[in-house]
């Protein structure tokens, strides 16, 4: 992504892994996280108890939860404005086809 990131202002659990992401651009989005927290600082928070407390850090300017897990801002902001992961195409793309090449 180009530019700054603008500040995550608002984090709310939808439901298990899914969090509404509100920035202060005014863009929001429900974004299914789950799938992004891997490793050991992850394991309680990846529980159902521990995702519900996930939190706004103010400090940090993104979502944490209790241990000190976290996700990069600007990765959630990417993927709320687009629907990807950066370096990932979304769901609904796929690369170009040249019609002159049989699949």
């Amino acid at each position: 992504m180009i530019g700054l990131t603008p500040d995550l202002t608002g984090v709310t659990v939808v439901d298990h892994g899914v969090l509404r992401l509100t920035f202060a651009d005014g863009l929001t989005g429900d974004v299914d996280v789950l799938e992004r927290m891997r490793g050991p600082v992850f394991e309680e928070a990846r529980k159902p108890e521990g995702f519900a407390q996930a939190a706004l850090d103010h400090e940090s300017g993104t979502v944490t939860w209790p241990g000190g897990a976290g996700l990069a801002p600007d990765t959630l902001y990417e993927r709320a404005r687009t629907g990807s992961w950066p370096g990932h195409e979304s769901a609904g793309e796929s690369a170009p086809v040249d019609p002159g090449v049989a699949p």
